[in-house]
């Protein structure tokens, strides 16, 4: 008889073997300590233990993410390993994926074609971080000029801003009671008052936040499409908070051209969620201002637990537009909210505005009001329950 094989009989004989195949709250308090995809292998163990796992998994609700920076030794970018591994690490089972990379770094290397250049990146790459994660998770990838991002670890990490190097994080949102989280993407063959209705964007009285990126807006007709968008948001219940980015490299879109322009987004409803957001304008340009005007999403008063920070920034600020001093927007914020993880892009326009909830509230229709900014940052917490 093998050395394997006298374990596995001495084991089957052990009160310990009795206690991790009968005793269900023992069983349950071992598989909180096991990373979801460890987790989920380990299901198919027993029933047991396969009923065991469902439950632990339900309470693992806490959203997580993984961030990287700095030259990629590998052909893909940086955050395509850290994410591989981060993968295997996480506690939740990711149901919404939104990844950002910096477009100059992700579009230079594996992700284009050498010659036909049929698209920015090639679907091998894409697929590559698709797989990562299970079948039913909906992920969704943006490039754009410049990432705001915390490092993997800790909530208390402080952000950093990346308007120049390879950077980029992915947020691993799993599925929450009373959240619920929409992809969404219209080109100009797509978009319709009925198909904003039916991305839950209008007529819709659960909606409370919308993460919404834009890209290719500078071509002829981009303006009038993206009016056609924010026009019925405006006049919604809901917080609108994005901006103007390179490109979106997943979902795949085969209902629109390469270089054509549209929108991609997430639109978050249900009664857990909560947002407030504010407008630095382009007279806020020192640390002082920046600060003082962040503090304000103070009055909103949203929970620490399952916060997440925004930062949309115009690429022409951040170093430059402080009289070349780094990260001030992001550490100011870090200050007023030292637990909450900021991420975030620079782009080349911004959405939103100033949004201090305390219960009710309703977008203003005021042309002072517009979602529509340049030079500016809008800063916005959302809460996930």
């Amino acid at each position: 008889m093998s050395g394997n094989q006298m374990f596995v009989d001495s084991f089957q004989d052990s009160k310990a073997a009795y206690v991790l195949s009968n005793v269900v709250e023992v069983v349950e308090r071992i598989l909180t300590f096991i990373p979801t995809k460890s987790l989920l292998r380990i299901a198919s163990v027993s029933r047991l233990w396969r009923n065991c796992a469902r439950r632990v998994l339900r309470t693992q609700q806490q959203l997580t993410w993984a961030s990287a920076c700095g030259s990629s030794t590998a052909e893909a970018h940086v955050l395509c390993g850290v994410l591989a591994e981060e993968v295997e690490k996480v506690f939740l089972l990711p149901r919404t994926v939104l990844a950002m990379v910096d477009c100059e770094a992700f579009n230079g290397q594996a992700y284009c074609y050498s010659k036909a250049k049929k698209s920015r990146q090639s679907p091998g790459a894409v697929e590559e971080l698709n797989v990562l994660f299970p079948k039913s998770c909906d992920f969704m990838g943006i490039a754009v000029p410049g990432v705001v991002l915390t490092p993997t670890g800790s909530r208390s990490n402080p952000p950093q801003e990346y308007q120049e190097g390879e950077a980029g994080f992915a947020i691993m949102f799993p599925s929450t009671e009373g959240v619920h989280i929409k992809p969404f993407h219209f080109c100009k063959k797509t978009i319709s008052p009925a198909a904003l209705k039916e991305a839950g964007l209008v007529d819709n009285p659960d909606l409370r936040v919308v993460l919404i990126f834009v890209y290719e807006a500078y071509k002829s007709g981009g303006a009038r499409f993206l009016n056609q968008i924010l026009e019925p948001l405006a006049k919604s219940k809901a917080l609108i908070a994005g901006g103007l980015v390179e490109s979106a490299f997943s979902p795949p879109r085969e209902c629109c051209s390469q270089g054509a322009y549209g929108v991609v987004g997430l639109a978050l409803s249900g009664p857990k969620v909560q947002g407030a957001s504010v407008l630095l304008d382009h007279d806020i340009s020192n640390a002082k201002t920046a600060e003082a005007t962040i503090r304000r999403l103070k009055a909103a008063k949203i929970p620490e637990k399952n916060t997440l920070g925004f930062m949309f920034a115009c690429v022409g600020r951040g170093q430059n537009y402080y009289n070349n001093q780094t990260n001030v927007e992001a550490d100011a914020f870090h200050k007023v909210f030292p637990n909450t993880p900021l991420f975030g892009l620079f782009g080349n326009g911004e959405i939103g505005c100033d949004r201090i909830i305390k219960d009710d509230y309703t977008l203003c229709d005021t042309d002072t009001d517009s979602l529509q900014h340049e030079y500016t940052t809008v800063m916005t917490l959302v809460h996930l329950g």
